[in-house]
């Protein structure tokens, strides 16, 4: 681009502006934590959906077939799968409900709380296990494309961003889906490539690791934007993925600081929520405040791509004017 034909722009929006307004949107409106803090409240205090059975039966099979080898280890890797909650794949990417606890394992169990020790409720076989999968990731998908339409359409206004539950519903699975194929073609071979590397030998295995978690890095940006299409411009999902491609194309420094601000102060922050026991009720006043801070983060994330979007616009159409095209809009 030639900048000096591009003085009359006004700048490209800021990252602290983006912030601000999301933080604002939600001050305003604080009613938009309620599905993150119940979701949270939920997995606390409510009951634990536990597979450690399934775990522990697995692992006799195996020590049987292996005569007897590996359980020390293997034993170790149950008693920590066997302190996952099921229920936490309520919380779905790319589009989902923010929560603090899904992604903690308590320190023991059975877990104390406020109300006492928390129920656990056993899943006895593969198939329930596998039906409870498909079922929370399902109700995760439906509820958070909710909770991203009230988030969107609140903070840039209904005439802006209001597109109906049903399409919102829609298009999150089908963005889900996509998510999911295009992960499982990438992860696949590179778990292949990784695995056989480890086998001739390890330092070419941490070798291969850190080159993919290099080139994930420039990922980040356009794979963080692909819901924001769906729930700003009432795009499909195809769509949605495009835009963002292609927003990231044109401002990826800018749009790089707005992500890593944002993993930074979410990141951050939750050690600070999580700092009070699980069997006090101070654990509810972290609760809220992450409820708070992610719903102000979305908020702000859905202000960054709509003003940039706007700005690049701007920019695409004056070019165009330049040129003798034809403007056209976004």
């Amino acid at each position: 681009m030639d900048m000096q034909r591009l003085e009359s722009l006004p700048p490209p929006p800021g990252v602290i502006g983006s912030l601000r307004a999301g933080f604002d949107a939600v001050s305003s409106h604080v009613v938009l934590i309620l599905m993150p803090l119940a979701l949270d409240v939920f997995l606390w205090l409510g009951p634990r959906l536990s597979v450690g059975e399934i775990y522990r039966s697995f692992l006799a099979d195996w020590i049987r077939f292996r005569g007897g080898q590996d359980a020390q280890l293997l034993s170790g890797w149950v008693d920590v799968l066997a302190q996952f909650n099921l229920l936490n794949w309520l919380r779905t990417l790319p589009v989902g409900i923010p929560s603090l606890l899904s992604g903690i394992l308590p320190d023991s169990l059975p877990m104390q709380t406020p109300l006492g020790v928390q129920s656990v409720i056993q899943v006895s076989s593969l198939p329930a296990m596998v039906g409870w999968l498909i079922l929370l990731t399902l109700v995760g998908w439906a509820v958070g494309g909710l909770y991203f339409r009230w988030v969107s359409g609140t903070t840039l206004g209904e005439d802006e961003a209001g597109i109906s539950p049903f399409r919102a519903i829609a298009q999150t699975f089908l963005l889900s889906v996509i998510w999911l194929v295009v992960l499982m073609v990438i992860l696949v071979p590179v778990l292949l490539v990784v695995t056989v590397l480890a086998l001739l030998n390890p330092v070419l295995a941490n070798g291969a690791v850190l080159i993919f978690l290099i080139v994930s890095f420039w990922l980040v940006v356009p794979l963080f934007f692909t819901p924001h299409g769906i729930f700003v411009k009432r795009q499909n999902a195809f769509y949605s993925i495009l835009s963002s491609l292609k927003m990231a194309r044109f401002t990826l420094p800018a749009s790089s600081m707005f992500v890593f601000a944002v993993f930074i102060l979410s990141t951050g922050l939750n050690y600070l929520w999580m700092v009070p026991p699980s069997d006090s009720w101070m654990l509810l006043v972290g609760i809220a405040g992450h409820a708070f801070i992610t719903t102000a983060l979305l908020s702000a994330s859905f202000v960054y791509y709509h003003d940039m979007n706007a700005w690049l616009q701007l920019v695409f159409n004056q070019l165009r004017q330049q040129k003798g095209v034809p403007t056209q809009q976004a």
